[in-house]
């Protein structure tokens, strides 16, 4: 408590005294151009994520950053949802995960979490889906990357859970919505972002509508990620493999399993959802920076990727 009050007589002396004509502004009413939902976990700051200011982000914090489906549950998330965009008019809305995330363990351990923790119990079965999902397709995968696979399948679960609220529905509906999925890893700082195009997830700035890939990275932001080597998904082209390239359809992915060591072994995807789950465990990883890697950095290449693939995925090429 000393700290919290010390901080409180720093905040008025350090801060209060160089934004006062802010502050003054905010007092006459809140305009945040973005909800921002995620975990209540204290390793997580999304105004210092973002580097924004007071009054910039509506933010939801929950336990595993879980947004029930509408009339799922009669908790705040609703609410502040519907207020952000009908009485806000928000029109970005962020779902923000982040690794070694302590809901998204209790999920997969979710029967023994009932005696222990009823409530916790209880408000993490909002998101059976994204367990039901990890346990009956990914069942070959070790104890921590069945965490890293749930928290990437997590936000994607939410972000779909978001779109059975009908002010979101009909805001997507007119074009004034959108939505995005973020990971941060707590040990790089770094950030990733689902893009619905490749089904995986990507440097954020990849999602900016300015950016070219052409013209190489924003100014100021990071060329590569850390993202796991495990399975990299990546549309196929005549120069990786024209066969394949003859016979694609929309939607396909590199098997993680490969049938034989420096061979591309491809499927397609049943739906975008199996794309998607497919996509969550190459994404984030949060012992990305931990296992061995495929950048430049180390130079290690999955033996089932081409220099040229794990050149596009990892050095942020922008070729897709």
């Amino acid at each position: 408590m000393k700290k919290l009050i010390d901080g409180l007589q720093g905040f008025r002396a350090n801060y209060v005294s160089t934004h006062r004509e802010l502050l003054e502004q905010l007092s006459h009413g809140q305009k945040p151009r973005v909800l921002f939902i995620t975990c209540s976990d204290s390793r997580i700051d999304p105004n210092l994520l973002t580097q924004t200011d007071v009054g910039e982000l509506f933010v939801i914090r929950n336990a595993g950053n879980l947004v029930p489906p509408y009339g799922a549950a009669n908790g705040g998330e609703g609410a502040s949802i519907e207020y952000a965009i009908h009485a806000l008019g928000i029109e970005q809305i962020v779902v923000c995960g982040h690794s070694h995330c302590g809901a998204m363990k209790g999920l997969l351990q979710l029967g023994s979490l009932e005696e222990q923790m009823p409530l916790v119990y209880d408000w993490l079965r909002h998101t059976e889906a994204t367990r039901r999902l990890v346990m009956e397709n990914y069942s070959d995968y070790s104890k921590e990357e069945l965490l890293e696979i749930t928290i990437a399948e997590n936000v994607l679960t939410q972000i779909e859970n978001l779109k059975t609220y009908p002010v979101v529905h009909s805001r997507l509906y007119q074009g004034k919505l959108q939505i995005y999925g973020w990971i941060y890893l707590i040990e790089t700082g770094e950030v990733l972002a689902y893009d619905p195009e490749t089904h995986s997830y990507l440097p954020p700035q990849s999602q900016l509508a300015e950016y070219s890939p052409d013209q190489g990275p924003l100014p100021g932001q990071f060329t590569s990620t850390h993202a796991p080597v495990i399975a990299c998904e990546l549309p196929i082209t005549a120069q990786d493999n024209p066969a394949a390239a003859q016979a694609a359809v929309p939607t396909r992915m590199v098997n993680p399993k490969p049938a034989a060591q420096g061979t591309i072994s491809i499927q397609s995807a049943s739906s975008t959802r199996a794309t998607r789950s497919s996509a969550a465990h190459s994404a984030v990883a949060a012992s990305a920076g931990r296992r061995e890697r495929s950048s430049s950095d180390s130079g290690v290449i999955p033996p089932w990727l081409s220099a040229e693939q794990a050149n596009r995925i990892y050095r942020g090429s922008g070729q897709r």
